[in-house]
């Protein structure tokens, strides 16, 4: 046995809001379609869409190319200058004979000129002769000469008497500003030893006159010979 159910008062009610709604829907509807309303609102709409779309695009345009530069005209090579035509030659002079001179004519005389003496070349002066060279000083060497002096002779060795021994001996002596024997040492030997040192203690003893250079007494060396000869 089937069971009906009643439907709530809320929803019996809202049931009716809606086919309230439509059926005033389709009223406003119908009054729109005769006051012609809703015609106009369609016209607006439907042609702005329409022109929206098939408005087309306006096209870029690109900018025209530069002109190119006008083309350069080649000038034409120079023309060359005609060339001179040759001149005739020139003529060419002839010689003829001079006549005879008559034979009363002048004759002209030319006298030679003498010749230009000859430039003498420039002498050059003679060059300053030098300044002669001053003298050398005269040397004085020493001496033993002077009887001042009183020297004595040399003793002779007693051993070389005996022995039979003689000979030459040359003593060199330095002898200073004072006149004395500063240094002495045998030059030339005699051959004997004894009769060598003999007269180096001999000339050792001695005075001399000093030797001199330009008047001024100075130190030299000086030469002394000495003979042992048995009598």
């Amino acid at each position: 046995m089937p069971v009906s159910v009643a439907a709530p008062p809320f929803t019996r009610h809202r049931n009716l809001v809606i086919a309230g709604g439509v059926v005033l829907f389709h009223v406003a509807a119908l009054w729109a379609l005769q006051s012609g309303l809703l015609r106009r609102t369609i016209e607006i709409i439907v042609p702005a869409a329409i022109l929206t779309e098939l408005t087309p695009e306006e096209p870029k345009v690109a900018p025209p190319p530069p002109a190119p530069p006008p083309p350069v005209k080649a000038e034409p090579p120079p023309k060359k200058a005609p060339a001179p035509r040759p001149l005739p030659p020139a003529p060419q002079p002839v010689a003829r004979p001079d006549p005879a001179p008559a034979p009363n004519a002048p004759l002209g005389v030319a006298t030679p000129q003498p010749p230009a003496p000859p430039i003498a070349a420039p002498v050059a002066p003679a060059p300053p002769a030098p300044a002669p060279a001053p003298p050398a000083p005269r040397v004085e060497l020493p001496s033993t000469d002077a009887d001042y002096l009183q020297n004595p002779k040399p003793a002779y060795p007693p051993i070389s008497k005996r022995l039979g021994e003689q000979g030459k001996v040359v003593v060199r002596v330095l002898i200073g500003t004072d006149g004395l024997a500063q240094r002495a040492e045998v030059a030339d030997s005699s051959g004997y030893d004894r009769l060598d040192q003999a007269a180096v203690a001999t000339v050792l003893k001695w005075r001399y006159v000093p030797g001199k250079r330009g008047g001024v007494p100075e130190a030299m060396w000086f030469r002394v010979p000495i003979n042992f000869v048995l009598e």
